[in-house]
């Protein structure tokens, strides 16, 4: 299965949309430089989101965009949620993830879920653990399982 990656997006604080790079750095066992959900203290090092998710949000009227949903890697032609937990996930040359949680608990309403009555990040996003570290670009292929 092959996908790209369409947005990488950071913040310097949880629970806050995030802001697009055109690259960054992953740090294996931690996350992305920069990134306030960086840490080696857990499994969710790294968020992903499929822009088809963002496009089911936007048909529902909402004016969104990747990194809206505090997503930091948005991608494209990847069915995120039908991964199992362990699949390895290589983003670009040398990144390389682990599926490890598929959705999670939204314990407050974020602004979207007050916009639209509905959030697609806790159903249809996924997070990896850092196996290998390295660079990503926007653009760069995503591939599961290779």
């Amino acid at each position: 299965m092959k996908g790209r990656i369409i947005s990488i997006n950071i913040s310097e604080k949880k629970g806050v949309r995030k802001k697009p790079v055109e690259e960054a750095v992953i740090s294996e066992n931690c996350g992305i430089e920069g990134d306030a959900h960086a840490s080696s203290a857990w499994h969710r090092q790294v968020s992903l989101l499929a822009l088809e998710s963002i496009r089911k949000m936007q048909a529902m009227g909402l004016d969104v965009k990747e990194g809206d949903f505090a997503e930091n890697i948005t991608t494209e032609g990847i069915d995120l949620v039908a991964l199992p937990l362990g699949t390895q996930v290589s983003l670009g040359g040398d990144v390389v993830g682990e599926v490890s949680q598929i959705g999670k608990e939204c314990h407050s309403r974020c602004a979207i879920y007050h916009q639209a009555g509905d959030c697609v990040m806790p159903k249809e996003g996924i997070f990896i653990k850092i196996l290998k570290g390295g660079k990503v670009r926007k653009g760069d292929p995503i591939s599961v399982g290779e």
